[in-house]
């Protein structure tokens, strides 16, 4: 074909496959289209074929046959397998402990307010360089809310069944209201802050200061208004699932050091395309009016460089996405990260009041993370919430037995504004103890905002349903989970697509048979879903997002107890360490 008749789009992404081809080695997914299930218009979709038995006697799924051939490129299951801090490591760090609230103050009889008490111990452990910080058995009133804002600092408690921290007010009343960014009269404590919460201290200052001036920031790494970053090297062209960069000028970065890989879209959305999966659906897409998607980009990944060998930068993690030249890929510095830090074994009761109308939440929230990296919860309880525990612009993060109980919860878990590479495993959801309001909203475990490579694991939900919130979060899984799907999922129309590509839901029991975005096979393209019940469309019906051919898979439908391997995020693990 002459060099004339190629569009714009043809040529940049063309031209960007061979540089990259040329210069990197990677799996080449068959172009042969994966077997389609039924359309939605289809109400009666058939079973696929019983998974064939292995060696053993066990029966095993071909989508994970496929996937242990090509572990880094699959089209349809994502690479999660070092998800969590740590590279997902099983023991979390008890460093010692070089604080006890006590003899800051705090009174474990809940007769007086301990906040202030229990934040001069978390700033004097972090004055130490890091630490524990221990809050002994008891009830501690807190009036204000808990920040951690050092690296290196752990809030313990003796146990979740035996310090508990009783919240009396509100971040609305804390802080201020919080506006939303993209307008209208919701409260941005809808989706966001924790009556603990960790964040690097300079990032929430800046955060808190603001909110305080109505001036409703964005959220995540590179400030409020995006444009607090520097550039310390340009990219050569990679491919997804590599694990090396190849960089111009490598003098002003060093082993262990935390980086953002940033990607900036082009005119005709390309790099959204590809979070899609590429194609003829994406490409006739609408992207230009999904200007809160657009917002989102340019995508921002951080990772530790690992080993540094001339001009080649080798990483924690393997590649999420490609990095093409019409992206302008870069490594970047933006705000100081918290690394290190965490909470566990305590329980945050908020009171006992009403749940507030649908985007009108005054902020009695859990645990958030924001702007960590390698931080976890563990052994946390929440009660009585606006919204459990969160994940804002936080990345290789753990949640680990954590449980959200009580009167009902907008957002039991919510990740969002670009968090990647989360573990949340062995959580529940309870039931709640009061009959919802009216006018309120129940959503569930929650990602949005191009939030890519998480994993839910190993949890039970008694209430609630698989939030995704549009924002089109991409190469997410959620697997062996036990659920009563009664939730809803939200999303204003100009976050865009539900989906991107590379979503997996691998072993999911529904209790109640109601789908309500638990299989993916009609609905998300390039998508995974391998064991679950069989399940009804209910009210909300969604329909695919992209025209034409979705490239999806459906395997061991209705038969959740006989897809192996059971868990899909663990077995990645074994497989990994193989």
């Amino acid at each position: 074909m002459a060099l004339g008749r190629l569009s714009r789009r043809t040529f940049v992404g063309g031209a960007a496959a061979v540089v990259a081809a040329a210069t990197t080695t990677g799996f080449t997914p068959d172009p042969t289209p994966a077997r389609v299930p039924p359309r939605p218009s289809d109400p009666t979709p058939g079973r696929t074929p019983a998974p064939l038995p292995d060696s053993r006697g066990e029966p095993r799924t071909s989508l994970w046959e496929e996937y242990t051939a090509a572990p880094r490129t699959h089209p349809q299951i994502p690479y999660v397998g070092s998800a969590g801090a740590l590279g997902g490591a099983g023991r979390l760090p008890r460093p010692p402990v070089v604080e006890n609230v006590l003899a800051h103050g705090a009174t474990p009889d809940g007769s007086a307010d301990s906040a202030p008490a229990i934040n001069r111990a978390l700033a004097a452990a972090g004055e130490r360089g890091g630490g524990t910080v221990l809050v002994p058995p008891g009830t501690y009133r807190i009036d204000g809310y808990l920040h951690i804002g050092d690296s290196g600092v752990v809030l313990r408690g003796a146990g979740s069944g035996r310090t508990v921290l009783r919240a009396t007010r509100s971040l609305t009343e804390l802080i201020g209201p919080y506006g939303s960014r993209y307008g209208g009269d919701k409260s941005a404590w809808s989706w966001a802050g924790g009556l603990i919460w960790l964040s690097p201290r300079a990032r929430h200052a800046s955060l808190v200061a603001a909110i305080r001036e109505r001036a409703w920031p964005f959220e995540g790494w590179t400030g409020n208004r995006r444009d607090g970053w520097t550039t310390l090297t340009a990219v050569r062209p990679a491919r997804r699932g590599d694990r090396t960069l190849t960089v111009t000028d490598p003098s002003r970065l060093h082993r262990g050091q935390l980086v953002l890989l940033r990607l900036a879209d082009d005119a005709d959305h390309t790099l959204l395309e590809h979070m899609a999966g590429d194609g003829p659906g994406p490409e006739a897409y609408t992207w230009d009016d999904k200007t809160k998607l657009t917002s989102y980009v340019p995508y921002e990944w951080p990772v530790r460089i690992t080993r540094i060998d001339g001009a080649r930068v080798h990483l924690e993690r393997p590649l999420p996405l490609d990095a093409r030249p019409a992206w302008d890929p870069r490594l970047v510095s933006g705000a100081e990260a918290l690394t290190g830090s965490g909470v566990t074994g305590l329980t945050l009761q908020a009171p006992l009041l009403g749940q507030s109308p649908h985007l009108l939440d005054r902020g009695y929230n859990g645990v958030t993370f924001q702007c960590a990296y390698d931080c976890w919860a563990e052994d946390v309880v929440v009660r009585d919430v606006d919204n459990g525990f969160g994940l804002v612009a936080a990345s290789a993060c753990t949640l680990r037995r954590t449980r959200v109980e009580g009167r009902g919860a907008h957002h039991p878990y919510f990740c969002r504004e670009g968090s990647h590479d989360n573990l949340v495993e062995d959580f529940r959801i309870a039931a709640r103890t009061v009959p919802a309001p009216a006018g309120t909203q129940l959503h569930g475990i929650n990602v949005e905002g191009l939030s890519s490579h998480n994993v839910w694991s190993r949890g039970v939900m008694e209430t609630g349903t698989f939030d995704t919130h549009r924002g089109m979060p991409f190469a997410n899984v959620r697997t062996e989970i036990t659920v009563r799907n009664d939730g809803r999922h939200g999303g204003d129309a100009s976050a865009g697509p539900l989906y991107g590509a590379r979503f997996t839901h691998w072993n999911v029991t529904v209790t109640n048979g109601r789908a309500g975005l638990v299989r993916l096979d009609t609905v998300a393209p390039y998508s995974a879903t391998a064991g679950i019940s069989e399940v009804r469309e209910f009210d909300q019906i969604d329909v695919p997002d992209f025209a034409g051919d979705l490239h999806t898979r459906l395997e061991a439908y209705g038969a959740p107890d006989a897809v192996r391997p059971r868990n899909l995020y663990e077995a990645q693990k074994t497989f990994r360490r193989c």
